[in-house]
């Protein structure tokens, strides 16, 4: 097993199943976007990733063009554009859900718009579909039935949490969903970014928490500091986080916001984004 990832790394990380960094590296998306190539006659591709030429010409290479169908967890931008590339030059059906608010790859048309608990055949392997809104209301994890391995996109990420940025991403949303996985037969995870995670269940849990105790941190914050901004309060809450990172991280504060303002535990002064948050004791 590599220990590092790189642009167009290629490799097994299952029997059946391989893993394409794309070359899209960056600040958001790490070494690149990882695209699943599943089946070993026929083939599935889980993310294709960005409509990047080598990266598109590298997986009808590695499959032969023997692309039956292409699905996405999510259709943010580093996941889902290749997809059309792909279907036009092997005639690979499209599964997945239509995109959602924000920035997003609306030029994903799904052939068959996948529901919670629907079961594709992959090359003769059952692979089983959860719906986990939460990162995006449209992402969708895959379970791959014979070897518990679990396609995460950005539902669970290699070596840091995942944005949950309003108003599509959900954190109420997106910890119901972690919860759910839980009770699921999950044992390894293929996530959109990074190295394959050994333990799902303990890292499942390990999220949940880390999730929670940041919650805490947002009340208890909260609490002390008074009526502040979006802006004062990020500083306070993800002081253990590079300030250059604060601009992102203001994503994930507003949905821990949102989430205890809808269990009654904070208020928003007033709509506009100059808003001040204040706790309810």
């Amino acid at each position: 097993m590599a220990v590092s990832l790189h642009s167009g790394q290629l490799d097994e990380i299952a029997p059946g199943v391989r893993r394409l960094v794309a070359n899209n590296a960056g600040y958001m998306t790490g070494p690149g976007t990882n695209t699943y190539i599943l089946g070993t006659q026929r083939f599935s591709i889980i993310d294709p990733g960005p409509d990047a030429e080598p990266h598109v010409e590298r997986l009808l290479q590695e499959t032969g063009g023997r692309i039956d169908a292409v699905l996405v967890t999510h259709t943010h931008l580093d996941h889902s554009p290749a997809a059309n590339a792909i279907a036009a030059r092997t005639g690979a059906r499209l599964l997945g859900r239509i995109a959602g608010g924000g920035k997003q790859d609306d030029t994903f048309k799904p052939a068959r718009i996948l529901e919670d608990n629907d079961v594709i055949d992959i090359d003769g392997a059952p692979l089983r579909v959860f719906h986990t809104p939460g990162h995006a209301s449209n992402h969708l994890c895959y379970l791959l039935a014979d070897s518990g391995l679990l396609f995460t996109g950005d539902h669970l990420m290699q070596g840091s949490t995942v944005v949950i940025a309003p108003p599509d991403g959900n954190m109420s949303d997106y910890l119901n969903s972690l919860r759910r996985l839980r009770t699921e037969p999950a044992k390894r995870i293929a996530p959109g970014h990074g190295l394959t995670i050994e333990d799902a269940q303990a890292e499942i849990a390990r999220i949940i928490s880390h999730r929670l105790q940041r919650e805490a941190k947002v009340f208890e914050r909260l609490q002390a500091a008074g009526p502040v901004s979006l802006d004062e309060l990020v500083v306070l809450v993800y002081d253990d986080v590079d300030p250059r990172l604060h601009s992102v991280a203001k994503g994930s504060l507003l949905a821990h916001l949102q989430k205890l303002a809808a269990d009654g535990r904070v208020l928003r002064n007033s709509p506009e984004a100059e808003a001040k948050w204040s706790a309810i004791a």
